[in-house]
Formats: C-alpha cells, structure tokens, sequence
C-alpha cells in the first residue's frame, strides 16, 4: 500500500495501562491530533497488564501495516531487566517512530519531615539507615527504580513500599506512612501547592514551568536524572514510509503551540526525537535501568 494513501481506517493506538494516568492522556491527546491531521481516526485502546508487557505483546503480533500502535513508555527499557523471560525484544520487535516526551520524577516528602533541601534530606536519611520507608507505585515501577537509584547516588536507605498506583501512593506520603516519593508533577500538583506535600528536588535538566520555585537534583549537587517516558511506536517490519510519515506528522503535531501546551499541562517535556534518536534513546535506557535492577536485585517472574 502506497504511504500516500496511508491511512485509510482507523488507527489502534494501544495503551499498557488502565484509563486516566499520563500515558493514557497522551495517547488521547495525540490521537486527536493525529486524526485531524491525517483524516482518520486513531483511537486508543487501553490493554494494562503485566507491567505494560500485555498491551505491548499485542503490537508485537499485530499486522506490520501501521493500523496498530503502542504507546511505549518505561516498561519497554526497564522490562529485559525486570523478568527473567520475556515473550518479545523491544528493539528487535518494535520500530521506534517518535519519543514524544519525558517526564521527570519529582521528589516529595510529608510536610512534618524536618527537611527542607536536598542536602537536609540526605543528611537525615544517612542518620537513619533502614528506618524510613519510601512509596512506589510497584515493584520494577519508575519511583521504584528512581528511588533504588537515588539511593545507590547517596548511600543512604530505606524500606520500599510498593502501592498499587499513584494515587494510593501519594495518600502514603501525606499520611507520613510513607517519608519519600520520586513520582509524576500533575497528581500532586494541587496537593503541593495546598500544603498537602512538600517538594525537595526534580530530576531534570531543567526546573519546571509548573513549579519553578522548586530546584533540580542537580542544583543540589546530584547529578540524576529520573522519571518516565513516552513514544510512539509500530510493530517490527512495518514499511519504512509509513514510519516516517508517521513520524513526519507526529513532529509536526508536537511542534503546533497548542499541543505543546497541553502535553506540558501533564508535567511532560516535549521531545519529537527521530526514529532513530528515539532507538539509540530507548537502548541507552536499557543499559542504564539493566544496572540500577540488577545492583538493587529486583526480579519480576
């Protein structure tokens, strides 16, 4: 089928998790964008399950024709690490289109810890070796990984208490039944700003629009970086112009002032790599998530 004429039905853009956290807004978000620009339909479908390895597994045994599409995220670099046996390779069975953005971590402790910086909450965690706990959203999840990096930057430690999500996650923290979170800006933001939480550092390059008052890792003199990410990808083997059409009006819908704003309303930095930047990235996050599992020695069956 010619790529001129790609598409000509709807398109499956395949979500691993459940209805209403960042990856299934981003899908919603540009699916609209997609279907305005190319004239059909893409429609995401939410597929959760085995730490994103459901919905992956379906676009990897989808037809290579570009009508079936993963939201890709964390999972996809943190996963041949993470199990022992997995029913597909990222790299060998995707083709990469875009990354559209990332997300970084932001670091939150409960209101009542006698911390206010970095350094402060360093400092008191390596006074109190195993005594605090951190929350997560799940055992292999991106505050879990972050934390157990965090934690091999520092020399400090604590007990990980794995949530089952978010929400429940950050109700941890506000209650001090939980002292540190590395999670998502947008579920806490209005928590933040009531006093709710309180914000210690963000792991990026960058502070963010949404809370410029508070300060990078990096200003604090730790160099990490965390947090999740987001890409579009198709099944191995579909042809390459319908990927790079594909990636061509993605770029081009990320750059339109308005999607950049509302992609950045969820805490997202937009990227728009190209296909192949976006493979390299997604192979450099392999190697880098391979060593924080295996130094913390995390292992999903």
């Amino acid at each position: 089928m010619p790529a001129q004429n790609y598409p000509t039905r709807t398109v499956e853009i395949v979500v691993p998790f459940a209805v209403g956290g960042s990856n299934d807004i981003l899908a919603r978000l540009i699916g609209e964008g997609l279907s305005k620009r190319l004239g059909q339909t893409f429609v995401p479908l939410n597929r959760p399950g085995a730490n994103t390895n459901t919905g992956t597994l379906q676009v990897v045994k989808a037809a290579p024709d570009g009508y079936t599409l993963a939201m890709g995220t964390f999972g996809l670099a943190a996963n041949p690490s993470l199990y022992r046996k997995l029913p597909f390779e990222p790299l060998r069975d995707l083709a990469p289109i875009t990354l559209i953005g990332t997300a970084p971590g932001l670091l939150v402790v409960p209101p009542l810890l006698p911390v206010g910086t970095l350094g402060e909450l360093v400092a008191y965690l390596k006074a109190r070796p195993g005594e605090l706990n951190y929350a997560s959203y799940g055992v292999g999840s991106s505050p879990h990984l972050a934390a157990e990096l965090f934690q091999s930057l520092t020399g400090t430690r604590s007990v990980h208490v794995p949530y089952s999500g978010g929400g429940p996650a950050v109700v941890g923290v506000m209650g001090n039944n939980v002292q540190m979170l590395i999670g998502g800006i947008p579920p806490m933001l209005g928590l933040l700003r009531g006093g709710q939480l309180k914000a210690i550092a963000l792991a990026a390059d960058r502070r963010s629009p949404l809370l410029p008052e508070v300060p990078t890792f990096i200003e604090g003199g730790l160099d990490f970086r965390a947090g999740p990410w987001f890409g579009l990808l198709a099944p191995a083997n579909t042809p390459g112009p319908i990927i790079e059409r594909l990636h061509r009006e993605t770029a081009g819908l990320l750059q339109e002032p308005e999607m950049r704003a509302r992609i950045t309303e969820q805490g997202i930095d937009v990227v728009g790599s190209t296909p192949e930047q976006f493979r390299a990235f997604i192979r450099d996050e392999t190697e880098r998530l391979s060593a924080v599992i295996r130094n913390a020695n995390i292992h999903l069956d």
